[in-house]
């Protein structure tokens, strides 16, 4: 098979400025990998570039990103194969929509679902599969702004996965939750993991890199910093480096913390 993701000496600049430079790795379709490093690394930018919303800068002799081979695809149909989460995409579907119409507004690329959509009674069926997989299917009805933000994020989840998609690329998946709706998030994301799902976790926070997950990428000034095994990427020499300060690393029942 080809590989889900490819980058090859891809550069991308935003505002003038190279956000990603002469980046390098590949991410074969069933491995499970984190993308780890400090705010302003170039993660979004890495995202945005894999999602289409920005375009690699030619750069001889090769410059390319391909997509389970591709390089040239229609963004619905990549939407499909991937499912994306991001903390911006959370935000925008927190609306007075229930988390059926939340979790079926994945298959028209909308925030809920309106008089022009047409929704089948196999993509309803299919919403409420994907709800059930969250634990949130007893929560159909309820809006999300009723709901908690670990719910609110397992519903937008639920939207991304009611494609049957290849991969789901989780952008900062706890960013801003407390404890509990934390460990929500990261059941969630094992039980993807384990259900045969690709997990690709873009995060700066050791404790999302779930036990599944068994390689780290680490970015650092918009470059490839290192790229291994979480033994051997998640130490405190490494880490120290990455962030730009000493730090101590505790690994606990396969989850890393850093402090």
């Amino acid at each position: 098979m080809p590989k889900l993701i490819e980058f090859e000496n891809v550069t991308v600049h935003r505002e003038g400025t190279a956000a990603l430079r002469e980046v390098s790795f590949s991410i074969e379709a069933g491995e499970h990998a984190a993308i780890l490093g400090p705010n302003g690394s170039g993660k979004s930018t890495l995202i945005k570039a894999i999602t289409r919303e920005l375009y690699p800068r030619y750069a001889p002799p090769v410059c390319r990103l391909r997509i389970q081979g591709r390089e040239v695809w229609h963004l619905f149909d990549l939407r499909a194969l991937l499912g994306i989460v991001t903390n911006d995409l959370v935000e925008i579907c927190v609306k007075p929509y229930s988390a059926l119409e939340t979790a079926l507004s994945g298959y028209f690329s909308s925030i809920g679902i309106w008089p022009n959509h047409h929704v089948t009674p196999e993509m309803e069926a299919r919403a409420r599969r994907a709800l059930d997989f969250f634990d949130i299917g007893h929560l159909a009805d309820r809006p999300l702004t009723e709901m908690s933000s670990g719910e609110v994020r397992r519903a937008v989840f639920a939207r991304a996965l009611v494609h049957d998609p290849m991969a789901l690329i989780l952008d900062e998946p706890t960013n801003s939750l407390d404890v509990r709706a934390q460990r929500e998030v990261r059941d969630s994301m094992r039980k993807l993991a384990s259900g045969g799902v690709t997990v690709v976790l873009v995060t700066h926070h050791l404790p999302d890199i779930i036990p599944e997950i068994g390689r780290v990428i680490t970015l650092r000034d918009g470059r490839i910093h290192s790229d291994g095994t979480k033994a051997s990427t998640l130490t405190a020499e490494s880490l120290s480096a990455l962030f730009g300060v000493d730090v101590r690393v505790l690994e606990a029942g396969g989850f890393y913390h850093m402090w």
